[in-house]
């Protein structure tokens, strides 16, 4: 008998996940929010949560706004942001929170979609917001001119025009003719009791795409490029003066990915990357930005954000700028860290100090002078709020929203492998169930991450704990591809199928080998987005798996590269082909689409796809699907309306368990 309750399919609703971490200004008051699941109405609710500097305990600030937090208006005041189906379209509303107590209040409508906003003084803001390029101005539309387009537009629902690339973007839909303006937000009276009156000027010109923006005292600087017909793979750096009220040119060669824009010492700096040494997933360099010229100063030998995965947390990044320093958040092989970056005097050379480094995910981040938060996932549990001090730097935690969750219930710990393959040293670990017999057989699941810039580690896995609970053993690694060791390590350009394919076979060969009590006629085997790459091109190249599950993946190198959004530049690029034209470019990826060796199939193997999944469209998966069924090879697809690329992570609550419940019985189904 158990002395543990188990964890089960529906769990991954019931948890609580914090994320977006922000210090007010004084560093005294954090703000954070919280997501969970609704069920019944198949949606989430995200809350607003306070934190004060020494308390020992967070609170709830909100509870029915659904609410994200945005940026501190000053110490006192955190703003928000809200939109309901009730709100005007293509319209942002925010809202203004004291800390003091009593509801937030409505402060400010901005007439466009925001995506970022960033104070310049206390009356005045610049912001990142959508327009139409062919209609750029419909900002200052009045309400009746907003009705009228209304109407007409719902004349026109039936239809899409698109005559530019990518047409699509995952998780934004048709972005055909759509734009991401500068604004500048001017606060012209906020007395407190009804909105805040406020003009707004669109900076950039109808066709300019902005990617990145940064506010220093009276610059606002920003990245991004023109748009005519086909999206540019480079950036370049302007700057809009307040005062002057003129835009001016930075840098403008179009020969490098810039974006992650800051200043050290009133030097400014930014993240930029050439993609000549190692293609579009290069990691960029730190440099000094000057005059039409960019100095590289820092050369990480790792990602310099968190590439570590989880489905109840999912790794993001965040950074802090100071004077003196820069904070960023790193993913070193299997794990994160916090690195300190300073410069030197004459500000052409970073140092990199490691603050911070722990087993597990870091999600998100966020620092003031004195400490800093994290959202932290060890093995052990679901994330968390944590606060660390600058001078011990050990963390005390904030919030326990996930306890009721996972405590009494079996989780079971990673037991790591080391293997080595293809000459390459390499780590894995090896989830064992509950009262782990040597004298049973076990069935059990290789699962396969994506990217394949990303890894796995030791951090909370729900589907994997599920798997765990249901009775199986699963064993996961990191392969040739995957982050954290540089970018030698992580190219598998012109090599999908090859190196990363004989390191999992190995990998499976020591798991089989650690633990002899494993059936190995009953190992599965799945993956999403890369490790769905990976499982279609797993079951045309060997036997030995009793049945897989492939989720979002790939199956043909050319019609990705015409159908994603970014498959125009990453399909060739990962296959080392010149372009997706042509016939020697289309032998090299057709050598490497799974689709190729489906002929080859004889594993049952399951299809998970989203009908909205613009990275890797849902053709992809129904290739190979139609493949295997027109030979009559056991196969079943599920495709899932309404959900994009992130179903896994953040799809309808239904959905990710429907999703679960559809791999776990094909897996229990072929392994009786």
């Amino acid at each position: 008998m158990s002395k543990f309750k188990k964890i089960e399919l529906e769990d991954i609703t019931k948890y609580r996940i914090p994320s977006n971490p922000l210090f007010s200004p004084d560093g005294k008051n954090l703000a954070f929010q919280v997501t969970r699941s609704d069920v019944e109405k198949n949606e989430y609710h995200t809350d607003v949560w306070l934190y004060t500097v020494g308390d020992e305990a967070a609170r709830q600030a909100t509870w029915t706004l659904d609410a994200n937090v945005v940026i501190w208006a000053d110490d006192e005041n955190v703003i928000l942001s809200r939109n309901t189906k009730d709100d005007k379209k293509g319209t942002t509303k925010l809202y203004k929170l004291n800390l003091k107590g009593g509801e937030a209040r409505p402060w400010l409508t901005l007439p466009f979609g925001m995506g970022t906003l960033k104070k310049i003084s206390d009356t005045m803001y610049a912001a990142i917001g959508t327009i139409k390029a062919s209609e750029p101005d419909a900002y200052k539309d009045s309400d009746e001119v907003r009705k009228e387009k209304e109407e007409k537009a719902k004349e026109e629902k039936d239809y899409q025009v698109v005559d530019e690339v990518p047409y699509w973007f995952n998780g934004a839909g048709f972005v055909n003719g759509m734009r991401s303006a500068l604004f500048i937000v001017n606060i012209e009276e906020d007395n407190g009791a009804c909105e805040a009156k406020a003009t707004f000027k669109r900076i950039t010109k109808p066709s300019f795409d902005l990617s990145d923006l940064y506010v220093k005292d009276d610059k606002v600087y920003f990245c991004g490029n023109d748009i005519k017909g086909k999206r540019t793979r480079f950036e370049n750096i302007f700057v809009y003066d307040v005062k002057s009220k003129k835009t001016e040119a930075v840098y403008k060669k179009n020969d490098y990915s810039i974006g992650g824009l800051f200043t050290l010492d009133g030097k400014l700096y930014c993240y930029a990357s050439d993609m000549k040494t190692y293609g579009t997933n290069q990691t960029s360099d730190i440099c000094l930005v000057e005059k039409d010229k960019l100095t590289k100063v820092y050369v990480p030998e790792v990602s310099l954000y968190s590439s570590v995965l989880g489905d109840t947390a999912e790794g993001g990044g965040g950074i802090y700028e100071g004077e003196k320093e820069y904070l960023t958040v790193a993913t070193i092989k299997d794990h994160n860290a916090i690195f300190a970056l300073t410069a030197d005097k004459k500000g052409t050379k970073l140092s990199k100090e490691t603050i911070w480094e722990e087993d597990g995910l870091l999600a998100s981040m966020d620092a003031s002078k004195d400490n800093i938060a994290i959202i932290y996932q060890g093995w052990d549990h679901v994330a968390e709020l944590f606060i660390m001090t600058r001078l011990d730097m050990k963390k005390k935690r904030i919030t326990s929203l996930n306890d009721a969750m996972t405590e009494g219930r079996y989780i079971a710990k990673p037991n790591r492998i080391d293997y080595t393959s293809e000459g390459l040293d390499l780590r894995g670990w090896v989830l064992l169930p509950e009262d782990f017999s040597p004298k049973k057989k076990y069935p059990a699941v290789l699962d396969v991450h994506g990217g394949p810039r990303c890894v796995y580690g030791e951090t909370f896995f729900h589907e994997m704990q599920l798997w765990v609970a249901r009775g199986f053993v699963v064993f996961f690694t990191n392969i040739k591809g995957s982050d954290g060791r540089g970018d030698d390590f992580a190219d598998i350009r012109n090599d999908y199928g090859n190196t990363d394919f004989k390191n999992l076979m190995d990998f499976t060969d020591a798991v089989l080998k650690a633990y002899p009590n494993i059936d190995e006629k009953r190992v599965c085997e799945t993956g999403g987005s890369y490790g769905g790459f990976m499982t279609n091109w797993i079951i045309g190249h060997t036997n030995r798996f009793c049945a897989c599950a492939s989720q979002r993946s790939i199956s043909n190198w050319i019609s990705f590269s015409f159908i994603s959004d970014i498959g125009e530049i990453f399909g060739p690029d990962q296959c080392g082909a010149e372009s997706a034209f042509g016939d020697d470019n289309h032998k090299i990826l057709w050598d490497q689409s799974p689709l190729k060796y489906a002929d080859k199939v004889k594993t049952p193997t399951l299809f998970i796809h989203s009908d909205e999944d613009y990275r890797c469209p849902l053709p992809e998966g129904m290739q190979m699907m139609q493949a295997l069924a027109d030979r009559g090879i056991e196969t079943r697809m599920c495709i899932f309306h309404g959900e994009n690329h992130e179903l896994s992570r953040a799809g309808k609550p239904k959905h990710r368990m429907r999703r679960l419940k559809e791999i776990t019985e094909w897996f229990e189904n072929h392994t009786k």
